[in-house]
């Protein structure tokens, strides 16, 4: 019997592991002796140097060969962004499942056998991608504090089926994948999203395993934090005029809702909410005479509501963040970038 590319002779198909980077030459290390500790047989890796300059690129061709029996093929190319990269690494792949991760991140041993043993679905399933849960480092700020919890309370109600296939901790059917074009180079962030859309739309289901565990190094930096939440607002606005203002709607007419900022959902209101509160507060101090009781009462609220949000600072910036990416993701329907098509044309998808 001919085996068909990728399989194996025994009942697990070989499954191509995928990892992309870009200038971060002190993460290359950790993120590849995790894969290489990966259980899973038959696997091989592909990791793309995404036009670093900061010598990852040489670091990454250190780890070329076999390694723990695991072959390891390395590719580069000039700065295309993490679409094109994640699209090389699949056209250079022989698995039949592609599977991605993020070289700031530490997948457990066990990430790919977990993956794997959840792929076949329930019956009358098609499954196209399975993902697993990201673990954020804590870290020893209030920034990489917050990220962490505010990540493990998303994945707290996380259903089975789900409508991300999360970039750090998913897999993909090879065929699927590639039937829906890949990853779209066009899109800025939140590719791993629309891919999923794409797949969901033509009726595969994406499986989500609370077991396949991937550990991201901590979020530390409070810019860096803030310019990812403005990124991820952003994104947010291109998937809903895209794929719809709550999901994408199935073969089977089912709407499939997505998720993608609803760990957002607790500080979005907060900078519009203190805004109001504070101006209405301001305004009632000018109006009224000083001293008076309706004065008093307007200024008590102001400093109570002062107190308040200082204390909440990092969740304030957060919501300005969001809102300042809602604003640029407009902005790019507008002018027709990012992935968008201009706004008074027709729709890309």
């Amino acid at each position: 019997m001919r085996l068909k590319s990728g399989e194996s002779m025994s009942d697990q198909p070989l499954i191509s592991v995928t990892v992309c980077m870009r200038n971060a030459a002190h993460w290359i290390d950790d993120c590849m002796e995790s894969l290489i500790q990966q259980t899973y047989r038959p696997l091989e890796i592909i990791a793309v140097d995404d036009g670093s300059t900061d010598g990852g690129d040489s670091k990454l061709d250190s780890w070329k060969g076999s390694h723990n029996g695991i072959p390891i093929i390395v590719l580069h190319q000039t700065a295309k962004g993490l679409s094109a990269g994640r699209n090389l690494a699949v056209e250079n792949s022989n698995g039949v499942w592609i599977a991605i991760t993020d070289i700031d991140c530490r997948p457990d041993p066990y990430w790919i056998s977990q993956l794997f043993e959840v792929s076949t679905g329930l019956e009358g399933e098609l499954v196209a991608a399975v993902t697993g849960r990201t673990i954020f480092d804590e870290g020893d700020t209030k920034t990489s504090r917050l990220r962490s919890r505010s990540i493990a309370r998303k994945y707290s109600g996380r259903p089975r089926l789900t409508s991300l296939a999360n970039g750090p901790c998913s897999m993909f059917h090879r065929d699927a994948l590639i039937d829906v074009g890949g990853f779209d180079p066009d899109w800025y962030h939140a590719e791993d999203m629309e891919v999923s859309l794409r797949l969901l739309q033509t009726g595969g289901v994406i499986v989500y395993t609370p077991t396949a565990v991937v550990h991201h190094v901590a979020e530390s930096s409070l810019k860096l934090f803030l310019k990812k939440r403005s990124r991820d607002a952003r994104a947010h606005m291109r998937i809903r005029r895209n794929y719809g203002r709550h999901g994408v709607r199935k073969p089977n007419g089912h709407i499939h809702f997505h998720d993608f900022v609803s760990d957002a959902q607790e500080v979005v209101w907060m900078l519009p909410t203190a805004l109001t509160g504070m101006s209405l507060a301001i305004a009632i101090m000018c109006w009224w005479s000083v001293g008076t009781p309706v004065w008093w009462m307007a200024s008590t609220t102001a400093m109570i509501w002062t107190v308040l949000y200082v204390s909440k600072i990092h969740q304030l910036l957060w919501s300005g963040a969001l809102w300042y990416g809602a604003v640029l993701g407009v902005l790019d329907a507008l002018f027709g970038r990012h992935g968008h098509s201009r706004i008074f044309s027709s729709k890309k998808r």
